[in-house]
């Protein structure tokens, strides 16, 4: 692989207002009427979001990430999709470089709800 050329550089107060927070996953849902989309339910620490990823294709069995610390982005505004709202947005890695992608995780158990940076 040769990896993408890095993007063009940002100033710090923009790194800084995105908020990336650990939570855990506690349920993997179908969306009905989606080929593409599960519904994680997942765990900040002091409240659920409902978060819409495309994994249906990406994994054969979306449910094995049940249970599993990840990182999203939590402060982007509620995006609607077939009917549904995400309150948050996965965090991976691979997906923009045309790979199966994989979890960004922390690599030790973290108290949900810890930020990122």
């Amino acid at each position: 692989m040769t990896p993408a050329p890095i993007k063009e550089t940002i100033p710090f107060d923009v790194l800084d207002r995105i908020d990336v927070r650990v939570g855990t996953i506690a349920r993997v849902e179908g969306v009905p009427g989606s080929e593409k989309l599960v519904r994680l339910i997942v765990d900040f620490g002091d409240h659920t979001r409902n978060v819409l990823a495309g994994l249906k294709q990406e994994r054969a069995d979306p449910r094995e990430i049940e249970g599993r610390q990840a990182l999203f982005v939590v402060n982007l505004p509620p995006k609607k999709m077939m009917g549904e709202v995400s309150e948050a947005m996965l965090f991976d890695i691979g997906y923009a470089d045309g790979f199966v992608p994989v979890l960004a995780v922390p690599e030790a158990p973290i108290p949900n709800g810890a930020r990122a940076g």
